[in-house]
């Protein structure tokens, strides 16, 4: 029989590494789009996105204009299969936010008040949360009360949203976040504000508010 053609792929390094020492078996298929595919592993999401999808820290990203309908997921030998199409790994991609000196004393943000807070896959109470730590991780701040406080509190919200804020908590974020924060205080970074604020219904704009508040005027 045929074998199924292998779909290219890239990943963010610890989704690459999660992959790899995954266990053998089904998955269940928790959103299945045109542009973007979500997958349970082992209680956090584990993504597949097309080339129009906004590129989130934990998913495999593909080249493909519009994703395959799909029924079932799979993980074999480390390997994401697709209604029997393994999904394979080619490259390596950085989703950690760009070290740099920027200022973090902006005002504070209550975590307990925010994780959760909103609808939808990503609620934008967390989305808040995302930007603001997004900022912390880059100017090197640490922020171990807070880590600790989100951390609890990730029962509260969506399995999607609970694991882009693992992210977030490890630096890791969407590329328009990544670029903001590069331009951070520069002529560039108006263009970068645009541009994060195109991202999804609402969560570019709590991604950015999120930002604003970390980081002093």
């Amino acid at each position: 029989m045929t074998q199924p053609r292998a779909l290219p792929a890239s990943a963010p390094t610890r989704v690459a590494a999660r992959l790899r020492v995954a266990k053998d078996g089904p998955r269940q298929v928790l959103h299945a789009g045109p542009d973007a595919l979500y997958v349970d592993l082992d209680g956090r999401v584990l993504g597949v996105v097309g080339r129009h999808a906004w590129q989130v820290p934990c998913a495999l990203r593909t080249r493909l204009d519009v994703l395959p309908d799909v029924t079932r997921a799979n993980v074999v030998g480390g390997v994401l299969h697709l209604d029997g199409r393994p999904v394979v790994v080619g490259r390596v991609v950085r989703t950690e936010v760009p070290l740099r000196s920027l200022d973090v004393s902006g005002a504070p943000i209550d975590a307990a008040a925010l994780v959760g807070s909103g609808g939808g896959l990503t609620p934008y109470g967390d989305d808040v949360v995302c930007g603001y730590l997004a900022a912390h991780r880059a100017a090197g701040n640490p922020t171990d009360d807070l880590d600790a406080e989100v951390t609890r509190l990730l029962p509260r919200t969506t399995v999607l949203s609970a694991t882009l804020l693992e992210c977030a908590l490890r630096g890791e974020v969407l590329p328009e976040v990544a670029d903001l924060l590069a331009a951070w205080g520069t002529p560039a970074a108006a263009g970068a504000e645009a541009a994060l604020l195109r991202v999804g219904s609402s969560s570019g704009a709590g991604l950015l508010e999120g930002t604003r508040l970390a980081l002093a005027a």
